[in-house]
């Protein structure tokens, strides 16, 4: 958590304000919005925590005229790729739709301190809602520690049923895949997961575990990747020369890309002796060689529906989106013995 003595190596912000002088984040913005509704005292601890600070308004708050600010404030992890991305600009065209400006603060690490700076930039700019983009479950650790947040989605697996989260069953779209491996065939079928503390790449893993439970297929043990292309290279080609596997499920479509590269550099066939699936569809998947197989994401829609449960609310119409799988050519009849 910060502190007025953290405001020291950064600008003090409105939560550091609030802190000091023992009231909420909501008094402080009442203070720099000039509202009648405070006590004379409560004013005047506020303005004193605020020349102790050195704090400045910012001009987002100096503006304000209404106790609304018309912003929405998205809370992403650094490492914002094809998916991440999209969503965000899907966000920031429905918001535009509503009347709504969006800012976006991206995590430089995925720590509590970093967290907790973040929020406090976004909160800074008096958001009335927050989105957040960071599927780390240290994310939310620190979250739930904050106060005062403002109303919240969360983009995430949804395993745990909050009602605040906006997601893809991810869990479904690894079942899919690894029941498509399984039709064609293949008894023993590699995981290359993704990074430990990664929501989404547990729930594909679980989904992916459970798809061969129920199959009672062989369980090889998934292997733990950072998503990238090189990762999938080098852990493929030390899978594939193990030649334990006639199929790879990838938890999205860079390591994917990665083993198809270790098979074509060890004279391997795909699909012919190895099948290959990864997950995202990313727009490369398709032109990738052969075309790949994969679990399709609608990230648009995702950052549509965002906006619409921060603006509307969660109701009985709201659904989660739900992947699909495109077959292309990387996939195909395991190879007889």
């Amino acid at each position: 958590m910060s502190s007025p003595e953290s405001a020291r190596t950064r600008a003090p912000n409105m939560r550091d304000v609030a802190r000091l002088a023992g009231v909420s984040y909501q008094t402080v913005s009442r203070v720099l919005n000039n509202s009648e509704a405070l006590r004379p005292e409560t004013r005047d601890r506020v303005l004193a925590a605020m020349e102790q600070l050195h704090y400045r308004p910012n001009r987002a708050a100096r503006a304000l005229k209404t106790s609304r600010s018309r912003t929405i404030g998205v809370l992403a992890s650094v490492r914002t790729n094809y998916g991440p991305a999209l969503t965000i600009q899907a966000i920031e065209a429905a918001a535009a739709v509503e009347g709504f400006y969006v800012n976006t603060a991206h995590l430089s690490e995925i720590d509590e301190e970093s967290v907790t700076t973040a929020v406090d930039r976004l909160i800074d700019q008096d958001v009335e809602g927050l989105v957040v983009i960071a599927p780390q479950q240290r994310v939310f650790e620190t979250l739930a520690t904050l106060a005062d947040l403002p109303p919240m989605v969360t983009l995430r697996s949804g395993l745990d049923g909050d009602p605040q989260a906006l997601w893809v069953d991810q869990a479904a779209g690894a079942r899919a895949a690894t029941a498509h491996l399984a039709d064609l065939g293949h008894q023993y079928i590699r995981h290359l997961a993704g990074p430990q503390d990664w929501i989404e790449a547990d729930a594909r893993m679980q989904g992916y575990l459970l798809e061969l439970s129920d199959r009672e297929l062989p369980t090889l043990p998934p292997i733990r990747g950072d998503w990238t292309a090189e990762f999938g290279y080098f852990a493929g080609r030390q899978l594939i020369a193990a030649n334990d596997a006639t199929a790879f499920f990838c938890s999205n479509d860079e390591m994917a890309l990665g083993v198809l590269h270790a098979a074509h550099a060890l004279s391997v066939r795909v699909p012919e002796d190895i099948s290959v699936i990864g997950f995202d569809d990313i727009p490369a998947a398709e032109h990738f060689w052969p075309p790949l197989t994969t679990v399709h994401q609608d990230f648009a829609e995702l950052g549509r529906r965002c906006v619409q449960m921060l603006v509307k609310g969660r109701d009985d119409d709201t659904v989660d989106v739900q992947p699909h799988l495109v077959v292309r050519r990387s996939s195909g009849p395991a190879r007889r013995a």
